[in-house]
């Protein structure tokens, strides 16, 4: 985009009335006030719940970077974690590290459901990457889908017979006032005994008391966690010791420099030519 000045850092900032686009992610205090004239902020990641939306200028914009690999890097994350819930990983390595060579029962994929809360680009192709494996799967979402082969639940209703029946929870979902503390004692205990639950969602939806609790009861058998709040967790957490618990840094997605970039481009010439905008935020929504 020649056409399209591209400034690196506030101090090579000549004339801050003349700046249009920022791309971050998270905002300074302030930068309004220096930059009067913003008309999008373009992230450089998939989520926007690091800004605080209802703090910005009513009439700037939210473009959510939008890549390919994003999807893929979920998938494989999520695949990576029912199956290392499905055969009961952090029961073995808590056994290798006391030296305890002991087998424990496998159970048929068939005979398991995986339950993915979200069902938007990265919900429906972590459903269509276990389908190969023979796990019954179902789908929970605010609003009502249909994906073949996968039972679907939506809204408030929907939640407590999706949960029912749900061996590996995967919860997926965006940061809303909605979701915020989702996960919390209420969700697990709709759980069947022993069930499981992987989180790549966001670290506000998650209540790490009521996890610890239906873990140290037996009602979870495991968890399977990318993001805590905060991060990182403090060194004395239960999270990092605890024998049921694999926990990752934040790694489910990562944005790919040149795809993030392209994305950016392509929202910034979407905007200067007045058409659509990939990944335009619903600031009500909040994603």
């Amino acid at each position: 985009m020649p056409q399209l000045p591209f400034v690196e850092g506030e101090s090579a900032v000549e004339d801050p009335a003349s700046i249009r686009y920022l791309a971050a992610w998270t905002l300074p205090d302030g930068v309004f006030d220096r930059y009067p004239n913003i008309e999008m902020i373009v992230s450089v990641g998939a989520g926007v719940d690091q800004l605080d939306l209802a703090r910005l200028p009513e009439n700037v914009l939210v473009a959510r970077c939008v890549t390919e690999s994003i999807g893929q890097m979920m998938r494989d994350y999520t695949v990576l974690g029912v199956l290392a819930m499905h055969r009961d990983l952090p029961r073995y390595i808590a056994q290798q590290r006391r030296g305890l060579w002991e087998s424990g029962p496998v159970a048929l994929a068939r005979r398991r459901q995986v339950g993915v809360m979200g069902l938007g680009q990265l919900g429906r192709a972590t459903l269509e990457a276990l389908r190969p494996f023979g796990f019954r799967l179902a789908g929970w979402s605010r609003s009502a889908h249909e994906i073949a082969g996968v039972d679907t639940f939506s809204g408030k209703d929907g939640l407590l017979p999706f949960l029912a029946n749900t061996d590996i929870l995967v919860c997926l979902l965006p940061l809303t006032e909605n979701t915020r503390d989702i996960l919390d004692a209420e969700l697990f205990a709709a759980l069947p005994k022993g069930a499981c639950l992987v989180h790549a969602g966001r670290g506000r939806q998650l209540d790490h008391e009521a996890l610890l609790k239906a873990l140290d009861s037996g009602h979870m058998r495991g968890a399977f966690l990318d993001v805590t709040e905060p991060e990182p967790l403090p060194a004395d957490h239960h999270f990092w010791t605890h024998p049921a618990v694999v926990l990752t840094p934040h790694v489910a997605t990562i944005t790919d420099f040149e795809e993030g970039a392209l994305s950016a481009i392509a929202s910034l010439r979407a905007h200067l030519t007045g058409g659509p905008i990939q990944g335009l935020v619903d600031r009500e929504r909040g994603y």
